[in-house]
């Protein structure tokens, strides 16, 4: 396979989470009946008028904070001019000329290497209604025309498949930890199209495009992006040339489909929206809303492991946000942060999976969590111990002590009951003593089973193994 440069650019709509539509008082909902959550405005009637919600522009401050974009604080909308059955207006509403941020990047990490992703620009837009092809026919779904939508287009600087998915995981990471969109892709609210071209040298001009439409998951876009690379690198070896196209992913196939030949360029004749005031922003309303944005997935992963928790476990609790933010309540706290980390992804996420519960749900506060890791860090409390209290620790308000003493799972730390019972059990088993001073590991192993079974499990396990130790030398 001869080698080529490919050259890859990124198109993200993504769907903000706002209660009401872009340009209409009708609900922003998905999943509801068919033609339910609409109005006039979105249906296109002559003569209504269009009004702005202000919510879309502040999750479009929010969006291009977090995406390290400049924001422009003068910006007007413009109609992007097209006949299409899923338009009934003949027009989008869009930004075209004055997008809300520009300028940005997104970091990703490639191979331990950090890459940023640059972003050129990110508007604010209106969604056009759903078409659904049955047969002969076409059905309309207007639930999501006048959806607020905001379009994230990347340079053409991305080089491969996989870099291609991590940049839409870091996307999804960012804009759901933000709030600005819910990010489920199976439900169309973040698209992904995707120019491919290649080339044979840096210094030659970029190869011809074709555009990936219609893909339906961040692995697809992967692969639809290697079958691409594949496809134009066997017709170029041929010496053959193909003209602008778009292309769709076929699930079924795992490849691309070609859809259309861009004949023409389009010409949409932009201009500005004429029923729709300049919005002009200023410092104090961008303040405003920046001060809301949360901590953010990557400054929870610094945080995390400057406690000393695992990358593993720091990557583990940004995936699960209410565990994050739970885990964020205690990141001033002097505690031992590593027993946290693997208490809450180990023993009271089975429970919550189990139960189908989410931490708020449970009695578990902040006060009576530093307890639960000061008894285990101390090891009056054994790992196995705790699984036999922890559904009355999540579910009662009793202090953990109590629940303790009721349940009569207390250790013994005391010394001098822990040494007498080592003694009995040395002088009652002379075989295993000689097998330990023989070198079999395997004797202390039983030697300390027998502890364990004699004290009924509440022997500290690290104290009784010292004293073992100590009494068979």
């Amino acid at each position: 396979m001869s080698n080529y440069i490919p050259t890859i650019g990124v198109e993200v709509h993504v769907e903000l989470k706002t209660k009401t539509k872009i340009f209409s008082n009708s609900t922003n909902g998905y999943g509801q009946m068919a033609n339910s959550l609409t109005n006039v405005i979105d249906l296109g009637y002559p003569g209504t008028l269009p009004t702005l919600n202000e919510e879309v522009i502040n999750l479009g401050i929010k969006a291009a904070t977090i995406l390290n974009c400049k924001i422009r604080k003068v910006m007007h909308f413009d109609r992007k001019n097209y006949f299409y059955p899923d338009n009934p207006k003949n027009y989008q509403i869009t930004q075209a000329r004055t997008p809300i941020g520009y300028d940005g990047y997104v970091e990703i990490n490639v191979n331990g290497e950090s890459k940023k992703i640059y972003i050129e620009e990110m508007h604010i837009e209106e969604d056009t209604c759903k078409s659904a092809h049955r047969g002969t026919k076409t059905l309309l779904d207007f639930n999501r025309a006048g959806v607020p939508l905001i379009e994230i287009v990347t340079k053409p600087c991305i080089s491969s498949g996989e870099e291609v998915k991590l940049y839409l995981e870091k996307l999804r990471e960012l804009l759901s930890y933000g709030e600005i969109s819910d990010c489920k892709i199976e439900e169309g609210s973040m698209r992904a199209d995707v120019n491919v071209s290649i080339r044979k040298n840096e210094t030659d001009p970029f190869g011809t495009k074709a555009e990936i439409k219609n893909i339906g998951s961040i692995s697809n876009a992967k692969l639809g992006v290697e079958k691409e690379i594949e496809r134009q690198t066997k017709l170029y070896d041929n010496g053959e040339t193909f003209k602008p196209q778009t292309r769709r992913f076929d699930d079924k196939i795992g490849d691309t489909v070609l859809m259309r030949i861009k004949e023409t360029g389009n010409d949409y004749r932009y201009f500005p929206e004429p029923d729709i005031p300049f919005v002009v922003l200023t410092d104090e309303m961008i303040n405003n809303v920046v001060e809301t944005l949360p901590m953010l997935p990557d400054e929870r992963r610094k945080k995390y492991q400057e406690l000393g928790i695992s990358e593993l476990n720091a990557n583990k609790l940004v995936a699960n946000r209410p565990l994050s933010d739970y885990m964020n309540t205690l990141l001033t706290e002097k505690t031992n942060h590593k027993i946290a980390s693997n208490l809450l992804l180990g023993d009271i996420s089975a429970y919550l999976n189990r139960t189908e519960k989410d931490i708020k749900e449970t009695t578990l506060t902040k006060e009576r969590f530093l307890e639960l890791i000061s008894l285990l860090e101390k090891e009056t409390l054994t790992s196995k111990n705790l699984k036999d209290i922890l559904d009355t620790v999540m579910e009662s308000d009793t202090s953990i002590k109590d629940i303790i003493k009721e349940k009569g799972i207390e250790n013994i730390t005391d010394d001098t009951e822990i040494r007498n019972v080592i003694k009995e059990i040395i002088s009652n088993n002379p075989d295993s003593v000689n097998d330990y001073h023989n070198g079999h590991d395997r004797a202390i192993k039983y030697l300390m089973g027998q502890v364990m079974k004699e004290t009924k499990g509440k022997a500290n396990p690290k104290l009784a193994m010292d004293i073992l130790t100590e009494e068979l030398n």
